[in-house]
């Protein structure tokens, strides 16, 4: 007895319903794309650039100074901001003569091009929170303006980790 096939656009159906399952998996637990808004992460980070967003990265550890974050907007939580993790629950951070300072100690920040201007703080940063800044300090907005504040570890959706587009810088984020 022979056996009945089924039609070939089931086999293909099947492999898109399973390739979105995927997908969607992918997007709401591993890794989702994310596009630079603004210029408020120049020069690490510029308008347009796609990024890779690790939501596995703080499942395992936490934010460490230095990594470039996702986060939902404290204002409007369907906006995401991208900013740089500078202090850390406990710590306490100011800025003086163009410096950021991380417990009283200068914070080495070789990302930037620019000082940062004003003065701020010092304040503690509180448990489960972050003080984060933009790497283009005098256009951004971040913990330093009372909209934003200190994040809520709860509210980062992930570690900025490559970028994928435009293909000329594509690579890791890192220090960049």
């Amino acid at each position: 007895m022979r056996r009945q096939e089924s039609p070939a656009w089931r086999g293909y159906a099947g492999l898109v319903v399973m390739a979105l399952a995927v997908a969607v998996f992918m997007v709401a637990f591993v890794a989702q794309p994310f596009v630079v808004e603004g210029s408020s992460m120049d020069p690490s980070l510029r308008q347009g650039e796609r990024l890779i967003v690790s939501k596995l990265a703080y499942r395992f550890g936490r934010p460490e100074r230095g990594d470039v974050i996702v986060f939902r907007y404290p204002v409007n939580r369907r906006v995401r901001f991208v900013k740089r993790v500078v202090g850390l629950p406990g710590e306490t951070v100011a800025i003086r003569n163009g410096r950021v300072l991380v417990n009283g100690r200068p914070l080495a920040e070789a990302y930037l091009i620019d000082v940062t201007l004003g003065e701020f703080g010092p304040v503690r940063v509180p448990p489960g929170r972050l003080f984060v800044l933009g790497d283009n300090r005098a256009n951004s907005r971040d913990s330093r303006y009372p909209e934003v504040g200190m994040i809520s570890c709860r509210d980062v959706v992930g570690k900025a980790v490559a970028v994928y587009w435009p293909p000329a810088l594509v690579g890791p984020i890192g220090g960049r």
